[in-house]
């Protein structure tokens, strides 16, 4: 069959139930676990962390659907779309648009789990990752050839990392989740031979890393004098910006680390921030890179950064139409996924199809292969399917 007619989405996210933790965590640890309660006036249900203090509400990550502009949302599970949190559901979606298969990330620990630090106790910190990472591997056991689980990872501790990794890898997991920026949360720096171990185990499990949005300082866009001064529409458009520009940033940080040097086989994408700023960015450090003394002061930074991201780094893209052409274009079609980051208020929903369309409808069908199937089957791991899509659904003309 041709694969061209499914596509793979590098990151969708699952709107975690309210039993992940209580039903997971040893029982010392249940009163303090995350755990979902709902607010009897609002009907709103939160995400509570230990002595009370709130987390995030489901409704802002599930929107996918949701008939007012943002920052209206859902209250509460019921509301919620189905898909969000139900498997059957989601593969049910995913059948209607043409989608084979999504690698999943979360929401109630943070996009880089730093959501986790506040609970302060590493052996509940630890526990609380885990069996996020089991219930997600239940989960995509409804059908494990398409739902893709992202592994949770403990990034304060390098040692639980690479038993997580280990210990995931076993369980069929497809990749692993960690912040592009480590040194926000007091860990040294994405270069620092701190990490090796962890990038070692990623890297002889073949996992990809993630650098998520948001898995850095995801707090600072959304401030009260903001808000205040600008409106929380206008906030969420500029921090959403600010989020993509900044995993450009941790981009150019993984290039001249040193870590793609000592792990040539290691494999990273930076996920929900776009593509259309990846000419600028490499063309921009390949130009500062030779202007410096950085090759003679890092001798083992044999390739130019441009160099080090076409072997080993991957971007994505959703909202865009006309980047994705001038990207292929400026850098080539190996290193470009898809995705549409559903559920979330900035995903693609209702118009997945025509997005692909306006994007890449007018490449090559070899091209377009590349961008929507063979990159993230590649990276992923992912089998061809078995059967042609559902009669209804929108393909690749």
């Amino acid at each position: 069959m041709s694969t061209v007619d499914w596509v793979i989405d590098v990151d969708a996210h699952i709107t975690e139930p309210g039993d992940v933790w209580v039903d997971r965590v040893p029982a010392k640890f249940r009163d303090a676990a995350p755990r979902l309660v709902r607010d009897p006036d609002t009907q709103k249900d939160t995400w509570i962390v230990g002595d009370g203090a709130p987390l995030v509400g489901v409704g802002h990550s599930a929107v996918a659907g949701w008939p007012e502009p943002f920052p209206a949302a859902p209250r509460n599970m019921d509301e919620v779309p189905r898909a969000s949190w139900n498997a059957e559901a989601r593969l049910d979606y995913m059948d209607s648009v043409g989608i084979w298969a999504q690698a999943l990330y979360p929401n109630v620990g943070g996009f880089g789990n730093q959501g986790f630090l506040s609970l302060g106790d590493p052996e509940l910190m630890l526990a609380c990752v885990r069996a996020y990472n089991d219930w997600l591997t239940d989960w995509c056991a409804t059908d494990s050839r398409r739902l893709l689980p992202i592994t949770a990872t403990p990034f304060w501790d390098v040692d639980a990392c690479v038993e997580e990794i280990q210990r995931c890898a076993a369980l069929g997991h497809r990749g692993v989740l960690f912040t592009g920026e480590p040194q926000h949360f007091g860990l040294p720096y994405l270069g620092d031979h701190h990490w090796d171990r962890f990038y070692a185990a990623a890297q002889d499990a073949q996992l990809p890393i993630s650098f998520h949005i948001g898995s850095g300082d995801f707090e600072s866009g959304f401030t009260p004098d903001r808000i205040q001064a600008h409106g929380i529409g206008p906030t969420y458009v500029a921090t959403s910006v600010t989020l993509f520009l900044e995993n450009g940033a941790q981009i150019v940080d993984l290039l001249l680390s040193g870590a793609l040097a000592r792990f040539p086989e290691l494999r990273f994408i930076s996920v929900e921030s776009g593509v259309g700023f990846l000419p600028f960015l490499l063309e921009a450090a390949d130009y500062a890179f030779g202007q410096s003394a950085a090759r003679l002061e890092r001798p083992e930074l044999e390739l130019l950064p441009s160099e080090y991201f076409r072997r080993q780094v991957y971007g994505c893209w959703f909202f865009e139409e006309r980047a994705p052409a001038r990207v292929v274009e400026e850098i080539g079609a190996d290193n470009l996924c898809f995705e549409t980051d559903y559920p979330h208020p900035i995903c693609l929903y209702g118009n997945v199809r025509e997005k692909i369309e306006a994007s890449v409808g007018g490449q090559p069908p070899e091209i377009r292969r590349k961008l929507l199937w063979e990159n993230a089957a590649r990276l992923y791991r992912v089998d061809a399917p078995d059967r042609e899509p559902a009669p209804g659904a929108v393909t690749v003309a």
